[in-house]
């Protein structure tokens, strides 16, 4: 029998391992930007043309590369990283493997021009697709010149699978991101289609955050640092507030490369736990600094998975960081109660001279005498401005409810129908509670409604009905709202115009990643204007398919959580009568647009048994 076992050809091989390394335009891009932060330079170009298919090239001023070593970087598995197995424990660089200028040769055009440092002329190298074309002397700057044409033009298969142009250009974005945020003190350039996409100056490691993203994070970010004999950690995490609903801003890079850990993300969610909404994420850029020697990089493709040698201390020591980071600038919640009148003291009694508390101790206490009923004493102070027969009306329409034979009282409100039509209309007005709850009266109990959910709800629903009949009221503004988003969000401004225009919305483009709002929404605050189109965006990104088949859905959506009165603002008895009024007049009016409760039902039943009284009584 024949032999059947072969040894590939090297086309083959190579473009076997570019199904590992290259999977998209950005698979190569990261791989371009590492190779030229290794050479050491301190300015990098990025140009990008039709989403990284038709043209990729990269320029730096780096070391440059000789004769020889322009032919030979594009064998398989030649590097200058390693060489020995030893050397796989004490790596800092970026890449080491030596698969990937081979793996893009071998499904794309690739030309190379490079000169080393202190030689008089350069090299140029054309490969296609695997094919050796032409090595000769060329004049060029010092550094490296590499592009990449036509990419899987030999792949059609691998090409069709490619996503749109806004999709991939997002993610080539992307990896510009990860590698420009660990190495600020290089100056980058990107162009996408001949434009200038980012511009960013060699600088601090704030100030390249705010450069990549917008001027508004100065102020959302706080440091954070720790140093210990196991890992030296650094950076920067977003305050609780600006916390966003997808997962986006969440960097973490380990001896400057970037790294995906989902153990490490759930130290800091933990320290974050209770200080922003379950469904929210927090903003973090972290660095953490080990020896190489207790992490392990070679255990994928990308190199972007890292095994930790004590997973569990760092774990521990990074939640700490974060948890004394947000102590330290007084992020946690800070208990806010307001003042209640029965404890103010008069002006005569501020006059008076403060005394030294006394203790007053009863020699004939025993603490062993068994009593058969203790009496309790109750006070309570003047609710209601002093007026006793504020809680006596309130009071005495639970005292008269007496359920007839028959007669249900419902443990947990289901559904609001049973509700609007016993709501008194003309009984005591109602109260809030903690800035928070609107507590009203029923023939059936106590109903206790969330105001924020309740206001949204309210909210919801007119812009769904306003959006539907194209009239939904807007205001212009006296002087124009300038926003910004992130420059990878620019296009999305663009893909929403038309939706912002139908809610109520003018908005024009101003130039890097700004926008003007000459009109919004009636009944929005100017402040609001950026947070609300934060929210939008966000929303958009997290279910971009659902929300262009649902636009006014999730529009109305968006409008009515960000406009809608919040937990902790007073209100007068005429906006919470209104708020009832008009809460009972939704549709569903039970939940919110986000599927919470806006209200539950405290019954007479449910009051007695836990006062264990009997109401026939």
């Amino acid at each position: 029998m024949a032999d059947i076992i072969r040894l590939l050809p090297d086309s083959v091989a190579n473009q076997i391992a570019a199904g590992e390394v290259v999977q998209r335009p950005a698979s190569a891009v990261k791989e371009l930007l590492e190779n030229a932060v290794d050479s050491g330079a301190t300015g990098i170009n990025l140009i990008i043309k039709d989403a990284g298919k038709a043209l990729i090239r990269v320029t730096d001023n780096g070391c440059g590369m000789s004769e020889r070593d322009a032919r030979m970087c594009f064998e398989r598995h030649a590097t200058s990283k390693i060489k020995s197995a030893d050397d796989l424990m004490a790596i800092r660089t970026l890449g080491f493997r030596g698969e990937a200028l081979a793996s893009i040769a071998s499904i794309a055009q690739v030309e190379l021009k490079t000169r080393k440092t202190g030689e008089e002329v350069g090299t140029t190298v054309i490969i296609n697709g695997s094919e050796f074309i032409s090595q000769e002397p060329v004049n060029c700057p010092e550094g490296t010149d590499i592009s990449i044409k036509n990419l899987f033009f030999n792949v059609p298969a691998r090409r069709n699978f490619l996503k749109g142009n806004n999709v991939e250009l997002k993610y080539i974005t992307e990896e510009f991101f990860r590698v420009a945020l660990v190495n600020p003190d290089i100056h980058f350039v990107m162009y996408n289609n001949d434009k200038i996409l980012f511009q960013l100056p060699s600088s601090n490691l704030k100030q390249r955050i705010v450069n990549l993203f917008n001027s508004q994070y100065g102020q959302r970010l706080i440091p954070i640092e720790q140093e210990s004999g196991l890992v030296n950690i650094s950076g920067f995490i977003g305050k609780p507030e600006f916390a966003k609903k997808t997962r986006g801003e969440q960097y973490f890079f380990t001896n400057g490369r970037f790294i995906r850990n989902p153990y490490l993300h759930h130290a800091i969610e933990n320290a974050f736990h209770e200080l922003i909404p379950s469904d929210s994420f927090p903003t973090y850029f972290i660095y953490l600094e080990v020896e190489p020697q207790s992490i392990d990089i070679n255990i994928h493709p990308t190199k972007t998975e890292i095994n930790f040698q004590d997973a569990r201390s760092i774990y521990a020591i990074l939640n700490s960081a974060v948890k004394q980071s947000i102590g330290k600038f007084n992020l946690s919640p800070s208990l806010d109660f307001d003042t209640e009148k029965s404890f103010d003291l008069p002006p005569s009694v501020l006059k008076q001279p403060v005394s030294q508390p006394t203790i007053t101790i009863n020699p004939d206490y025993n603490p062993f005498e068994k009593k058969t009923r203790p009496q309790v004493e109750m006070r309570f102070g003047n609710p209601g401005g002093g007026n006793p027969e504020s809680w006596k009306k309130l009071l005495d329409p639970l005292k008269q409810y007496r359920p007839g034979p028959g007669t249900e009282v419902m443990p947990h409100q289901t559904e609001a129908a049973p509700l609007i039509s016993t709501v008194e209309q003309s009984g005591p007005p109602s109260i809030q509670l903690l800035n928070r709850f609107i507590v009203t009266q029923t023939s059936k109990g106590i109903v206790i409604i969330d105001q924020q959910a309740a206001h949204e709800r309210i909210l919801y629903e007119r812009y769904l009905d306003k959006m539907e009949k194209n009239t939904i009221p807007a205001q212009r503004l006296l002087i124009p709202a300038s926003i910004s988003v992130a420059p990878d969000d620019e296009h999305l401004m663009q893909d929403l115009s038309e939706a912002f225009t139908h809610s109520g919305f003018e908005i024009t483009p101003f130039g890097n990643a700004t926008f003007l709002v000459h009109a919004a929404p009636q009944g929005m605050e100017e402040s609001s204007i950026q947070v609300t189109i934060d929210l939008i965006l966000e929303d958009y990104k997290k279910e971009s398919d659902r929300f262009c088949q649902q636009m006014n859905i999730r529009m109305a959506r968006s409008l009515a959580i960000r406009t809608a009165a919040k937990a902790g603002k007073r209100l007068k008895t005429e906006e919470m009568s209104s708020m009832i009024s008009d809460l009972f007049s939704c549709r569903i009016p039970e939940t919110s647009p986000d599927g919470k409760p806006t209200m539950f039902l405290l019954s007479v039943e449910e009051l007695s048994k836990k006062f264990k009284t009997d109401i026939q009584s």
